[in-house]
C-alpha cells in the first residue's frame, strides 16, 4: 500500500509499488504521478530500466520529466500562446519564447491524488484548475497504471467544462542495460512521415517522409550516425493511421538482445529523444550518474503545437468529448 516516500516544497509524496507474477516491480509516486523506477529480472538481478531518483527531494530542481505525467499539453507551443474559439491564451514560456510540457508548473510538477490500488494497479488522479499555467477549463485528469506480468498499461482520461487543447504523455526516459548510454539500442518505429520541425523545435506545418532521412527508423537500427558518433533525435514522428494497434508502435532492443521493449498505442505520433541533452549533476537510482545519451523516451501523443497547426489532428477537448488515450509497454 502507499507510503510517505519523501517530500518536495513542503508537500508529502507517497509511493506504490506495483509488482507481477514474473517479478516485475514498478514505483510510482504522487508527485507527477511518476513512474520512479521500474526492474525487470534479468538472471539473478533485478535491472533497473528507467531513470530516476532515490532521493524524491531531487525531483524538484533535477528532473528532466523523468518517468512523468507530462501536460496539460505535452511537448511545444510556439510562442507560448494560442487562440481557441475566437479568444487568444498566453502561456508562461519555460523553453526561450515557447511552452514545454505544460509549463513551469504542469500537471507533471504538482501532487497528485490516489484514487484507488492494489497489488498491482493504481489510479492517479488531479484537479487542474481554470487558468492554470494559462489554460481555458477546469479539467479532472485521471491515470491509471495496471501491470500484469511484463506489460504495463496506462490509461489516461481528462474531462472538462469548457474547451481547452489536451495532450498528456507518460516521460520515461528507457535504458535496457541499467546503465550506460543507449546509443547500441536498437529501435524500430514503423513509420514513414515526421513532423518537420523549425527554430525552437516548434513545427513549421509540413509533415515530410522519412525515407532517405536519418529519422528512418522502419528497418531496426542503433542510435549511432553513420560515423558512429551518437545521432541527436527529438523529432515526432508520424503513425500510420491505418495501422494494426495490436502491433507495436515501436520496438527497442538492448544491444545484448537480453531485453526488449514493446510500445503500443492509439495515438498519433511518437515523440523519440534520445536524452542528447542530458547532464545530471546529482545520483540517480543506484547513484547512477546520467550523461548525455543516457535515456531513451518514446513519448506516444498528439503532433507538438497541434493547437497552432489546424490540418494536425485536433488536441482540443471538449464537455461532450473528452480526453482519452491508452498505451502498453512490455519489457521482457
Amino acid at each position: 500500500m502507499a507510503r510517505v516516500a519523501g517530500s518536495i516544497d513542503g508537500q508529502a509524496v507517497h509511493e506504490v509499488v506495483l509488482t507481477s507474477q514474473t517479478g516485475v516491480r514498478i514505483s510510482i509516486l504522487t508527485y507527477g504521478a511518476l513512474i520512479r523506477d521500474w526492474r525487470v529480472p534479468v538472471g539473478s538481478t533485478m535491472r533497473p530500466v528507467v531513470l530516476g531518483f532515490d532521493d524524491i527531494a531531487l525531483y524538484g530542481d533535477h528532473s528532466p520529466y523523468f518517468g512523468a505525467i507530462a501536460g496539460r499539453v505535452a511537448n511545444r507551443i510556439g510562442n507560448a500562446r494560442f487562440t481557441l474559439d475566437g479568444l487568444s491564451y498566453d502561456l508562461p514560456a519555460n523553453e526561450g519564447p515557447n511552452q514545454l510540457h505544460g509549463g513551469p508548473e504542469g500537471i507533471a510538477r504538482q501532487i497528485w491524488q490516489i484514487a484507488q490500488e492494489s497489488e498491482n494497479s493504481v489510479r492517479l488522479t488531479l484537479f487542474s484548475p481554470d487558468g492554470a499555467m494559462g489554460y481555458p477549463g477546469n479539467l479532472d485528469i485521471a491515470v491509471t497504471y495496471t501491470l500484469t506480468g511484463n506489460r504495463l498499461e496506462v490509461d489516461f482520461a481528462a474531462e472538462t467544462d469548457k474547451p481547452t487543447p489536451v495532450n498528456i504523455v507518460q516521460h520515461n526516459y528507457f535504458n535496457l542495460m541499467g546503465t550506460g548510454d543507449v546509443l547500441d539500442h536498437r529501435l524500430c518505429v514503423p513509420s514513414g512521415a515526421h513532423v518537420e520541425l523549425g527554430v525552437g523545435q516548434i513545427p513549421t506545418g509540413a509533415i515530410l517522409p522519412t525515407g532517405g532521412t536519418d529519422l528512418d527508423f522502419r528497418q531496426k537500427r542503433s542510435l549511432r550516425r553513420t560515423d558512429g558518433e551518437g545521432q541527436k533525435v527529438d523529432n515526432c514522428l508520424v503513425l500510420d493511421t491505418a495501422r494494426d494497434r495490436s502491433e507495436p508502435a515501436a520496438i527497442v532492443q538492448a544491444p545484448d538482445g537480453s531485453l526488449t521493449l514493446r510500445l503500443y498505442t492509439d495515438q498519433p505520433g511518437m515523440q523519440v529523444y534520445n536524452g542528447w541533452k542530458l547532464e545530471v549533476p546529482v545520483p540517480g537510482l543506484d547513484g547512477a550518474h546520467y550523461k548525455a545519451f543516457g535515456g531513451l523516451c518514446l513519448e506516444d501523443q498528439n503532433f507538438p503545437d497541434a493547437i497552432n497547426n489546424p490540418h494536425f489532428p485536433s488536441s482540443v477537448v471538449t464537455p461532450d468529448a473528452g480526453y482519452r488515450h491508452w498505451c502498453a509497454i512490455e519489457i521482457g
